[in-house]
C-alpha cells in the first residue's frame, strides 16, 4: 500500500513539472472522433492486414523459437487495459522460465534473455503477436505500453485520465524509451529508478499525447517505429515530441543523480 501511495505521489510531482519543451506540436489538435471510433476501426482492420502479411515470418519465428527454446513459443501475461479491465497480453518468449516471484522490471543485461530472445528483442520482434491483442480490442497500435497490476491501476488525479486510451505497441513513451533495459541496467535499484522516474516520466508523456491523439498523430509514431531514418528525414520527429538527444540527456543526469544517492 506505501508504494502504491509513493507512486501516485510521485507522478503527480512529475505531472506539475515544466521540464524543456513542449512534448508534441502545439499545432497537433485532439481528434475527439478519431478517438470516439475512428482509431478502433483504423487498428482492426490495420491488425487483421498486418496478420495476413506477416503471417509467413511469425511462423518461422514460431518455429525456431520452439527449436532453439523449447515450450512455451509464446509468453502470457496479465495487463492492466482502458479502464482498468485485465487482459491477457502476447508475445514471443525472449527468456527462460522464471517463477511468479521474479521481477517483472527487465533490464539489459537480465540473465533470464536467451540468445535468440536477446536477437528478438533487439528488432522488437518478440512484439509482433500483439496484432493479435490490437484485433480483438485489448490494445491499440499507439497507446501507453501495457503494465503490470500495480502502476497504471495505482494513478489518480490527473494521471487517470491515461485510463480512457487502450495501451499501445509504440507511443511516444515507448519511442523516447528505446534504451529503457540499457538505463536500468546501469542503476543499483533499477525498481526504484523505474517506479520514481521512469514510470512518472511515462505518464507524463501519455497524457500528452492523449491531449493531441488523431489519425495523422498516430501514423507519424508509426512511422517513427518502423522507419526511424524516414521520420528523421521528413522532419516528423520534432513534431511528434521525439527530441532523443535532449530527452535521453535529462534521464542521463537523472541517472547519475541516482548513483550517488
Amino acid at each position: 500500500m506505501n508504494s502504491r501511495r509513493q507512486l501516485c505521489s510521485t507522478c503527480e510531482q512529475a505531472l506539475n513539472l515544466e521540464r524543456g519543451t513542449p512534448l508534441i506540436s502545439k499545432n497537433l489538435q485532439p481528434s475527439t472522433l478519431y478517438l470516439n471510433g475512428g482509431k478502433r476501426i483504423f487498428d482492426f482492420f490495420a491488425s487483421i492486414a498486418g496478420l495476413l502479411v506477416l503471417a509467413g515470418p511469425l511462423l518461422l519465428i514460431c518455429l525456431v523459437t520452439l527449436v532453439m527454446q523449447g515450450r512455451p513459443v509464446f509468453f502470457r501475461q496479465k495487463r492492466v487495459g482502458t479502464r482498468g479491465r485485465i487482459f491477457i497480453i502476447y508475445k514471443f518468449r525472449t527468456m527462460s522460465p522464471a517463477p511468479d516471484s521474479a521481477s517483472t522490471i527487465t533490464t539489459a543485461n537480465d540473465d533470464r534473455i536467451t540468445q535468440f530472445g536477446r536477437w528478438l528483442r533487439r528488432f522488437k520482434l518478440d512484439e509482433l503477436p500483439q496484432l493479435w491483442n490490437v484485433a480483438r480490442g485489448d490494445m491499440s497500435f499507439v497507446g501507453p505500453r501495457p503494465d503490470v497490476p500495480g502502476y497504471l491501476d495505482a494513478l489518480r488525479g490527473e494521471a487517470t485520465a491515461i485510463w480512457e486510451l487502450r495501451p499501445g505497441i509504440t507511443g511516444p513513451a515507448t519511442l523516447l524509451f528505446r534504451r529503457e533495459e540499457e538505463m536500468l541496467a546501469v542503476v543499483e535499484d533499477h525498481i526504484r529508478f523505474n517506479d520514481e522516474v521512469i514510470y512518472p516520466e511515462k505518464v507524463r508523456l501519455n497524457l500528452a499525447y492523449l491531449r493531441r491523439c488523431s489519425f495523422g498523430l498516430d501514423l507519424g509514431y508509426i512511422l517513427a517505429t518502423v522507419a526511424p531514418p524516414i521520420s528523421r528525414w521528413f522532419g516528423l520527429d520534432r513534431y511528434l515530441g521525439l527530441d532523443y538527444k535532449a530527452f535521453e540527456s535529462r534521464l542521463a543526469s537523472a541517472i547519475q543523480k541516482a548513483s550517488l544517492d
